[in-house]
């Protein structure tokens, strides 16, 4: 699945779980699985520890020098506002991935990447899980207190399902089957949402 050779040292990010956080490089090699060249990578994750993966079955990408917060906040001018950052940080935490809305991507991706948003709950470790995938924080608590964050995975919520009703509307229109082929990996949560907005449960 990914094309882009690692070596030690390398900062990376696993893009289907970017709730781990940035993760660092501590070895590779080349391997092939079912005759596809690709490489095992040991690598250390901020939020999820040492993890062995194969690169032709998961999606790693060099990280970003900045995650998603720090880029926001360097965009405000301080003094502009007073609140500016608050505003920002609101934005930021409540806003759609971009793979769930780029409208470059095909419909059956928008809706894969859109599902695949209904992993998260507003409860536990999974609250903190989302926090730490939208933020790019490796500690979102360091940032926000937990009622903060619940307020804004409500918001998130919101925003996430008018995505998915918006698409849904699309695909019924357009492509009946990117529905079908989107909700095969989606988690529960994500087809039971796409079954009520579909008025199917």
């Amino acid at each position: 699945m990914t094309t882009q050779r690692f070596q030690f040292g390398d900062r990376i990010i696993h893009a289907d779980k970017p709730e781990w956080g940035v993760g660092q490089v501590l070895g590779a090699e080349d391997v092939a699985i079912d005759g596809a060249p690709g490489q095992r990578v040991k690598i250390r994750f901020e939020r999820a520890g040492l993890k062995t993966l194969a690169t032709q079955l998961v999606d790693l990408r060099l990280a970003e020098a900045q995650t998603a917060m720090e880029r926001a906040q360097a965009e405000v001018v301080p003094g502009l506002n007073p609140d500016a950052s608050e505003q920002v940080a609101r934005e930021v935490m409540t806003t759609i991935p971009e793979a769930a809305s780029d409208p470059f991507a095909s419909l059956t991706s928008r809706l894969s990447a859109t599902f695949a948003l209904y992993r998260f709950e507003a409860t536990g470790a999974s609250l903190i899980d989302w926090a730490a995938a939208q933020s790019g924080l490796a500690d979102p608590l360091s940032r926000f207190n937990r009622h903060e964050l619940e307020e804004f995975f409500r918001r998130y919520a919101a925003n996430r399902d008018e995505q998915l009703r918006t698409l849904l509307g699309e695909a019924k229109r357009s492509d009946p089957q990117a529905i079908a082929s989107a909700a095969q990996h989606a988690p529960k949560a994500g087809v039971e949402a796409g079954r009520r907005f579909l008025g199917r449960g």
